[in-house]
C-alpha cells in the first residue's frame, strides 16, 4: 500500500538524575561529596533508507520513545549516554510539527537529522558543594527530553512530472521511454500510485520521471485522487503535460489542459511557474490538421508541442531529448529549508510561571510543574537542601507572591501536597 503521509508522537529520552553519595575510604576521615552526575537523554534522528518507498510503516506504530539516561553513580561515575533512537524513512520525507505546519527537516540527502534532543543529566551533589555546604545532600533531576507531534509527508524526488486527465497515455509513455512498468489499461485510475523511472540519457546522464495519477477538475479540493497526489508534483524541475489529442473519450483536450493547469493553480501558485511541454498522445486517431489546429494552439501560448503515439514509441525520443536539454539550464531539484523555532517572548519565561490560590487559610502554589523536579531532588531532613529550597523559592518570585495574596507568619503553604509553616 502506497502511503505518503503519516502523523507520529516523539518522545526523547529523559536524562538521567544525579548522584548524592559520599566518599567512604579507609583512613579517609571526611571523604566529601562524590555522586556523579546523570547521562543525556537519547535523542530521536530521521535518516534517509533507499530501501523504502512508502511511510506504510507508520500506519501501524505511531508513537516513538527513545531511552532514558543512566542515572549518576558513586565516586563521580557519570551516568551513560543512552542511544539515539533512529528512525528510517524513505528519500524526500518532509518532516513538519502538527500544530504550527513549521518544517523541521527535510529528508532529501543522507545526513541524518536529530528532530527531538534528549534532555540533558542532572547534577551530582559534587557540584553543590561549598566552603560553607561542605555535605550537600541532594543533587539535580535531570531534564526531560523534547516531545511532539509530528507530521511526515513523502514528497517524491523526480526532475520531471507526467500530469494529465486519466487514461490519456501517461503510464504507456513512461513505459517507453523508461524501464518502469506501470499499469496500463484501457480505463481511468488505472494508475492508483506515483511510478517512478529512469530515463537514461548515455553514460552518467539520467533523470528521473514520475507518473503523477488521478489528477481531473477538482482535484485541488480532494475530487478523485489528485489530492493525495498533488503534493509529489512540487519538486518537479519540469512538467510533461500528456493529453488525448483525438478526444477519443469526447473530451476536448485544450479544455482537458486549461482544468488541469487550473488545478495546479489552486493546489500551489508556484506550480503555474514549472517549465511545461504538452505531449499530444493518440495522434494516429485524428487528423492531420486538427494535429496542426492544436500545435498551433500551444505554440502560440509559448509551449513547446510533440505529437506522439505513446503505444508504439512514435515521437516519444523527441520529447525526451528536448526535455533533458531543458533540465540541464534548470536549478537542482527543490529541497525545503527548515524553518527556525519562533521567538520566544523573552520577558515572560514560561518555564517560572505559577499561581497563588487562597482557600480557608492555605496559600497554595498551583500550575507550577517546573517546581515538582526541585522538590524531588531536595531531602527534607537535611537543613542545608531546605535551604536551596527556599532559595529556590525566593529567586523564582514565589515569596513575593505570597506575600502580596497577604500570607503572614505561620500560615499553610501547600505546594504539590507538600505543606509547610511560612516563616518569614
Amino acid at each position: 500500500m502506497f502511503v505518503d503521509i503519516a502523523n507520529i508522537h516523539l518522545k526523547a529520552g529523559n536524562g538521567g538524575n544525579g548522584a548524592v553519595s559520599f566518599h567512604r575510604e579507609k583512613y579517609v576521615a571526611a571523604g566529601g561529596p562524590d555522586g556523579g552526575d546523570g547521562g543525556r537523554g537519547g535523542d530521536i534522528v530521521f535518516q534517509v533508507d533507499d530501501n523504502l518507498s512508502t511511510l506504510a510503516d507508520f500506519r501501524y506504530k505511531r508513537k516513538y520513545c527513545a531511552e532514558n539516561g543512566e542515572d549518576g553513580r558513586t565516586k563521580r561515575c557519570t551516568g551513560k549516554t543512552a542511544p539515539a533512537l533512529v528512525i528510517k524513512v524513505p528519500r524526500g520525507t518532509v518532516v513538519k510539527e502538527t500544530e504550527t505546519g513549521r518544517i523541521i527537516a527535510d529528508l532529501s540527502d543522507d545526513k541524518p537529522v536529530v528532530i527531538a534532543k534528549g534532555g540533558n543529566g542532572g547534577w551530582g551533589n559534587t557540584h553543590f558543594a561549598t566552603s560553607t555546604r561542605q555535605i550537600p545532600r541532594f543533587a539535580k533531576n535531570g531534564n526531560p527530553g523534547e516531545e511532539l507531534d509530528v507530521t511526515l509527508e513523502l514528497k517524491l524526488l523526480a526532475d520531471v512530472g507526467l500530469i494529465g486527465f486519466p487514461n490519456v497515455g501517461k503510464s504507456t509513455f513512461l513505459s517507453v521511454v523508461s524501464e518502469a512498468k506501470p499499469n496500463i489499461a484501457n480505463y481511468h485510475f488505472t494508475t492508483l500510485t506515483p511510478v517512478l523511472g529512469v530515463i537514461r540519457m548515455g553514460e552518467g546522464s539520467s533523470f528521473v520521471m514520475a507518473d503523477i495519477p488521478g489528477l481531473i477538475e477538482g482535484a485541488s479540493e480532494g475530487v478523485g485522487l489528485g489530492h493525495e497526489f498533488l503534493r509529489h508534483v512540487e519538486r518537479c524541475r519540469m512538467l510533461v503535460h500528456v493529453i488525448d489529442i483525438s478526444g477519443s473519450e469526447g473530451r476536448d483536450p485544450i479544455d482537458d489542459f486549461e482544468k488541469i493547469n487550473a488545478e495546479l493553480s489552486a493546489f500551489s501558485e508556484e506550480l503555474t511557474q514549472r517549465p511545461q511541454v504538452v505531449v499530444g498522445n493518440k495522434c494516429d486517431l485524428c487528423e492531420e490538421e486538427d494535429v496542426e489546429k492544436i500545435a498551433k494552439y500551444f505554440e502560440d501560448k509559448g509551449y513547446k508541442f510533440f505529437p506522439v503515439m505513446a503505444a508504439i514509441a512514435e515521437g516519444t525520443q523527441d520529447v525526451i531529448n528536448y526535455v533533458a536539454a531543458e533540465l540541464a539550464k534548470l536549478p537542482a531539484i527543490k529541497v525545503y529549508e527548515a524553518e527556525p523555532k519562533p521567538q520566544l517572548d523573552l520577558t515572560i519565561d514560561k518555564k517560572r510561571t505559577f499561581n497563588i490560590r487562597v482557600c480557608d487559610g492555605v496559600y497554595f502554589v498551583e500550575n507550577a510543574p517546573w517546581i515538582m523536579d526541585i522538590m524531588n531532588s531536595v531531602n527534607p531532613d537535611d537543613y542545608e537542601s531546605l535551604q536551596y529550597f527556599e532559595r529556590v523559592m525566593r529567586q523564582t518570585g514565589i515569596i513575593d507572591a505570597l506575600r502580596k495574596a497577604g500570607v503572614r507568619e505561620g500560615d499553610t503553604v501547600s505546594v504539590y501536597d507538600v505543606e509547610f509553616d511560612f516563616v518569614d
